[in-house]
């Protein structure tokens, strides 16, 4: 849990909360105003002109989807500001990107995703291993929280489907 800022610090952080609040605000269209134009459908960075008009001056980062797995639709959207970004700690992320640094982890996942559920079903593939190895990566996953367990069955928690398929999307050249 961080640390409480020292009191000096707080007048700095109310203000900057106050204007994060003030240009969510701003950006909030009220229910009585006219939609706003339909993406053009020829405009490939229809979602980046979208975005620009949504974020401070810093910019911000945005991902969405909505998917259909084994488990039904799955939708997500996460963004943040390029400030917020850049300020975090990324080494807290090292342990959720690093569950998905071996190749057995993402057959794991793509099959899960994909409808495959038991310890059985997933050591039957051939590119996972034994049992044991399934399990020990298994464990992994559910760690970093990229899968759930419950009753002997795994699954890729609705929240993380977006989130993962984003990861890998993000590493194609």
């Amino acid at each position: 849990m961080p640390a409480e800022p020292p009191p000096a610090d707080l007048p700095t952080r109310l203000e900057q909360l106050e204007q994060r609040v003030a240009a969510l605000e701003a950006a909030t269209v009220p229910t009585d105003a006219p939609a706003a134009p339909a993406a053009d459908p020829d405009d490939r960075f229809w979602a980046l002109h979208a975005l620009r008009r949504l974020v401070p001056d810093d910019g911000g980062v945005l991902f969405a989807g909505t998917v259909e797995t084994a488990d039904g639709r799955a939708e997500w959207q996460w963004g943040r500001t390029t400030g917020d970004l850049l300020a975090a700690d990324w080494t807290a992320h090292a342990a959720a990107l690093g569950a998905l640094g071996h190749p057995v982890r993402l057959a794991l996942l793509q099959a899960v995703v994909q409808g495959t559920r038991t310890v059985a079903e997933l050591t039957a593939r051939e590119d996972t291993g034994t049992s044991g190895q399934v399990y020990h990566h298994l464990r992994q996953l559910v760690a970093a929280g990229w899968l759930r367990h419950h009753g002997g069955r795994y699954q890729v928690p609705a929240e993380r489907v977006v989130p993962l398929l984003t990861v890998l999307a993000a590493t194609e050249r």
